[in-house]
């Protein structure tokens, strides 16, 4: 007979997916034998980070159209076994106001990540959850039914497993991508990984963002993957020294990065006017001609945009300064134009994981039963948060993911324990 394991539930994983996963899963039965092991010693530092240290904890409507990833029916399930409002209630009830900013982004009344985190070990403790800090874990394998969680601390056993191990996202909080390699080890595949929400890189050269660093407005990019768009992103974006930043640049990262990885020719080019079309703004610039021929192009540009950039783009149009509306030929006109509505921008690359807020990419959802988060091909696996190949664009979503999922796989694994 087999000697009885050390723990019912170990968690691999002291971030937000690992530390809701151990709380959900007492909160079902309270008296599972749970286990976070965290390799850092300290856990929840990708929760300080997060958005700017203020940690937008979720949205007010989060659906499936805010992932990119598995299959959309996939992300509903599991989004509303435990949906936003739920979420949002339940931050609340761990002690955290929470108030809603533009673009329905929920945020804690104090601006402090450090309170959310503090609200979750506090929760943790008062369940009754281990939290083993330090304990890195080096290997997992099944043996006669129970799993071994070998790690610098020693060697546990365990009924069931839930990896909540992160990607390779802001790889400084201690996400190093190891727990791909513990799901492949237990019969998983990886869907090739990319980063995802992060900033862009653009070529030195004739691009204009050295000197328009520091300038934001409102803008749409268009990620276009051989001649067609592929996703369309409209928000803020933010010029900077390398490149791009902002909201807009860092949710179309994750699209051209996918669609490069996946071998197309791959471009982004930008709207400086997203309410209008070509056709649109072509006709309400020969409007302008007729009703204001002598005003200089410099000056109406400039009253559609921030000054810099709009010298940048009659630059970029071949526009010469001092032109005026009465010397605009058509192909100038044309010109500019098009550069207005879709410039298109010498990307090279992201920033990297380094910057990235998520990881696009990872086990694939085929491989999980969306009812309970466990694992198709390993008995007792559970998987949760951002090692899935689910990533969300900016606002909240992947905290939303995090806790759905941490919800399904606590409610269910709760139940192995004896």
């Amino acid at each position: 007979m087999s000697p009885e394991p050390d723990l019912d539930v170990a968690i691999i994983g002291g971030g937000a997916a690992g530390l809701a996963t151990a709380i959900f899963t007492k909160r079902a039965n309270p008296d599972a034998r749970v286990a976070v092991f965290e390799g850092a010693r300290s856990p929840g530092a990708k929760i300080l980070v997060s958005g700017g240290s203020r940690c937008n904890v979720t949205n007010v409507e989060v659906t499936e159209r805010d992932f990119n990833g598995g299959r959309a029916p996939v992300i509903r399930r599991i989004l509303r076994a435990f949906p936003a409002p739920a979420a949002a209630a339940w931050i609340r009830e761990l002690g955290v106001a929470l108030h809603e900013e533009p673009n329905g982004k929920l945020f804690p009344d104090s601006n402090r990540s450090r309170d959310v985190l503090d609200a979750l070990l506090r929760e943790l403790d008062r369940r009754g959850a281990s939290l083993r800090s330090g304990h890195r874990v080096a290997r997992i394998t099944r043996e006669q039914g129970v799993f071994v969680v070998a790690t610098n601390q020693g060697t546990f056993t365990s009924r069931a497993v839930v990896l909540a191990t992160g990607g390779l996202s802001l790889p400084k909080t201690g996400s190093d991508g190891w727990g791909y390699n513990a799901a492949v080890a237990l019969g998983h595949t990886i869907v090739p990984t990319t980063p995802a929400l992060a900033p862009l890189v653009l070529e030195r050269g004739d691009s204009p963002h050295a000197s328009l660093s520091g300038v934001s407005i409102p803008a749409r990019l268009d990620v276009i993957a051989n001649n067609a768009v592929a996703a369309r992103i409209e928000g803020a974006l933010l010029w900077t020294h390398f490149g791009l930043s902002g909201p807009a640049a860092l949710d179309a990262s994750r699209h051209f990065l996918r669609s490069r990885l996946d071998g197309a020719d791959t471009g982004i080019t930008l709207s400086l006017l997203p309410e209008h079309t070509f056709d649109s703004l072509e006709a309400a610039w020969v409007a302008l001609v007729r009703a204001r021929p002598r005003a200089f192009i410099q000056t109406i540009v400039a009253s559609m945009m921030p000054a810099a950039i709009a010298e940048a783009l009659l630059r970029r149009a071949g526009i010469a300064e001092g032109t005026t509306l009465a010397a605009l030929t058509r192909d100038a006109r044309r010109a500019l134009v098009h550069t207005t509505v879709a410039w298109p921008l010498p990307v090279v690359d992201s920033r990297g994981y380094n910057y990235a807020e998520v990881t696009a990419g990872g086990v694939g959802l085929a491989e999980i039963d969306p009812s309970t988060m466990a694992s198709r091909v390993c008995e007792g696996l559970y998987l949760v948060g951002e090692v899935l190949d689910v990533d969300g664009r900016l606002g909240g979503f992947n905290f939303q993911w995090a806790w759905s999922s941490a919800h399904v796989a606590g409610t269910a694994v709760a139940k192995r324990a004896p």
